[in-house]
C-alpha cells in the first residue's frame, strides 16, 4: 500500500507564496481550474483574483443597506459579512453571509438575492458556511441561534445545526453542535465530516442516498490539541482532513486513520493560553478574543485546494490581508465544480438557476 505522503511533509515557509492585496477577512476561498481564485470579502462581496494578479471585488448589489462596520469588533454583529461561499451549478455563487444571517445567491456581476433567511418559520441564526454536492444539492451550517456569537464562545452550549435545501427551503437534517462551522463530505460522500469550533473536535455522520445524516460519531481525538478552535477543512485525494484552528492560527491534518499532524503553529503560546483559559472558564473577553490571530494568514480560517494538478494550498483567514499558498505532495479531493466543470461566467454546464 502506499506510504501517506502527508507524513514525510512539512511546510517550507521560505516556499510560502501570495495571491491578492488589500484583502477585507478573505474567510474562504474558492479556486476555479483557470487558476481564478475568489475569496470572500468583508466589503461585501466576493473578489475575484487572476492568475495574473489582477484582482476585482465584485460588490452585492441587493435591495437594503447593509455597511461596513466600523470596528473589528462590531464588523462581526453588524452589516454584511460575506462568510463561507460556493458555485452553484450555473456558475453563480452562493454565499452565507454572517452579518445579515441569511444564505444568498450572487451572479457574477454582483446581482444578489436572498435564498433562505429563516427556518420553519424561525429566524435561520449564523449562517457559517455552504456547501454543493456531486448530486446539487445543498448544505449549510448554523454556528448558533444566539444573535451575537461571542456569547456562544463557551463549551456548554450545542445549538448549531447542520440544513439541506429541499423543495424551495431549507430544512434542519442533524442539530446539537457546539459552533458548527466549515462541512465537507468523503470522496464517495458516504460521511458528511461536522466541524466544532467550541467542541474543539471534527465529527462525522453517515449519509445515505436520499441525503439523511445518522450514526453521528467524533473523527479523530476527542479534542485536537492545544487551542483547538477548529474552522476550515478540506480533503485530499489519498483521505487526508486538512484543517485550520482560528484563533491559536495552526494547519493541521488528520489521516485516514484519525491520527494528528500539526503543519503549522503561527499562533502566540501566551495570547492563546489566555484566551483558552477564559474559554474553559465560560468568560471569553474581547480584549483576549481579538488579541490572537497572526502569522501568514492570521485567524487561520479555511484550507483550499486549487492550481495545477490540484496541488496547491491556499489558507484563508478572518484577518489576513492576502492569502498564502505553497505546493504540497498529494492533490486535494476535487470539489463539486472541479468535478463536472459546471462552474463558468456563462452559465455552467445548462445554465440552470437555483
Amino acid at each position: 500500500m502506499m506510504r501517506n505522503p502527508i507524513l514525510d511533509f512539512e511546510v517550507d515557509k521560505s516556499a510560502i507564496r501570495y495571491a491578492g492585496h488589500d484583502l477585507a477577512r478573505p474567510e474562504c476561498i474558492l479556486a476555479e481550474a483557470d487558476g481564478v481564485l475568489w475569496a470572500a470579502d468583508a466589503r461585501g462581496g466576493v473578489t475575484r483574483i487572476d492568475p495574473n494578479g489582477t484582482q476585482e471585488l465584485i460588490a452585492q448589489k441587493r435591495s437594503g443597506h447593509f455597511g461596513q462596520a466600523a470596528d473589528e469588533a462590531t464588523r462581526y454583529l453588524t452589516g454584511t459579512l460575506p462568510n463561507g461561499l460556493a458555485f452553484a451549478a450555473n456558475g453563480d455563487i452562493l454565499i452565507s453571509n454572517f452579518g445579515t444571517d441569511c444564505l444568498e445567491t450572487m451572479s457574477r456581476d454582483g446581482a444578489t438575492r436572498v435564498l433562505a433567511d429563516s427556518i420553519d418559520g424561525e429566524p435561520i441564526g449564523k449562517v457559517n458556511f455552504v456547501l454543493r454536492d456531486s448530486r446539487d444539492r445543498i448544505w449549510i451550517t448554523v454556528t448558533t441561534r444566539i444573535k451575537n456569537w461571542k456569547h456562544a464562545l463557551r463549551t456548554d452550549l450545542a445549538d448549531g445545526y447542520v440544513a439541506r435545501y429541499i423543495d424551495g427551503k431549507f430544512h434542519i437534517v442533524a442539530d446539537g453542535f457546539h459552533f458548527t462551522n466549515e462541512i465537507r463530505f468523503d470522496a464517495r460522500e458516504e460521511w458528511m465530516y461536522v466541524v466544532e469550533t467550541t467542541g474543539g473536535c471534527v465529527s462525522r455522520l453517515r449519509a445515505d442516498e436520499e441525503g439523511n445524516l445518522s450514526n453521528r460519531e467524533i473523527f479523530g481525538p476527542a479534542r485536537l490539541g492545544k487551542g483547538a478552535w477548529p474552522d476550515g477543512i478540506a480533503f485530499d485525494s489519498f483521505g487526508n482532513l486538512w484543517g485550520t484552528m482560528v484563533y491559536s492560527d495552526k494547519l493541521f491534518v488528520l489521516t485516514p486513520e484519525g491520527d494528528l499532524k500539526v503543519l503549522l503553529d503561527e499562533g502566540d503560546a501566551e495570547k492563546v493560553d489566555r484566551l483558552e483559559r477564559q474559554f474553559f472558564q465560560g468568560s471569553v473577553t474581547d480584549e483576549a478574543l481579538f488579541d490572537t490571530g497572526q502569522g501568514i494568514a492570521p485567524w487561520m480560517a479555511s484550507v483550499t485546494f486549487g492550481g495545477p494538478g490540484l496541488q496547491t494550498v491556499y489558507i484563508g483567514s478572518l484577518k489576513g490581508k492576502r492569502i498564502p499558498y505553497f505546493r504540497v505532495p498529494v492533490a486535494g479531493l476535487p470539489m463539486a465544480h472541479w468535478r463536472h466543470g459546471d462552474s463558468s461566467p456563462h452559465g455552467g454546464r445548462n445554465g440552470r438557476g437555483i
